[in-house]
């Protein structure tokens, strides 16, 4: 026996439905930061210290990024 129900919710109700936390807040905190290097003026630096922290496995991702980078645009290092 097969049950369908279709349910019709917006994502914060489904969100509050299923008890996954609310991760507004932290995501308003990024954008404000985000938004502030920019308005200060975002160094390349900046922009790399950022993408190393927010990218899934820190530094370890960032060079696998990188080394693809180079693979596919032929300047990789031998």
């Amino acid at each position: 026996m097969n049950i369908t129900m279709n349910i019709e919710c917006s994502p914060e109700e489904a969100r509050r439905f299923m008890g996954l936390p609310d991760m507004a807040p932290i995501h308003d905190l990024y954008l404000d930061k985000l938004r502030e290097a920019m308005t200060n003026g975002m160094t390349p630096e900046l922009l790399e210290n950022m993408m190393r922290s927010w990218s899934p496995m820190g530094e370890m991702g960032i060079n696998a990024w990188q080394k693809m980078i180079e693979q596919m645009t032929g300047t990789a290092k031998t």
